[in-house]
């Protein structure tokens, strides 16, 4: 089990500030945790096959073709303030 002072170091570490009482509750699920990981490396792997992702999907592709388009009129007009060919923002420094 972890010890009080370990999930204290911890729960600093993480930015918590749990109450002094959790932190022993906290030790004994970190522990079934840990404990449950450990029964599961166990389980032997090695004529599985790597997997990205438990779920089998393929990636529709479109074609990559280049679109020339004039879009900065279009993105100018949206703005609230322009100088005819940037946008205008107010100074920050």
């Amino acid at each position: 089990m972890l010890t009080t002072d370990r999930m204290a170091h911890l729960a600093r570490l993480a930015r918590l500030a749990p109450e002094e009482g959790t932190l022993a509750k906290f030790g004994e699920q970190c522990a079934d945790i840990i404990a449950y990981m450990d029964i599961l490396a166990e389980v032997d792997t090695s004529a599985v096959e790597p997997l990205y992702s438990p779920v089998e999907h393929s990636t529709p592709y479109r074609a990559d073709e280049p679109v020339q388009k004039n879009m900065h009129s279009d993105v100018l007009a949206n703005a609230p303030e322009t100088d005819g060919q940037f946008f205008v923002v107010p100074r920050i420094v």
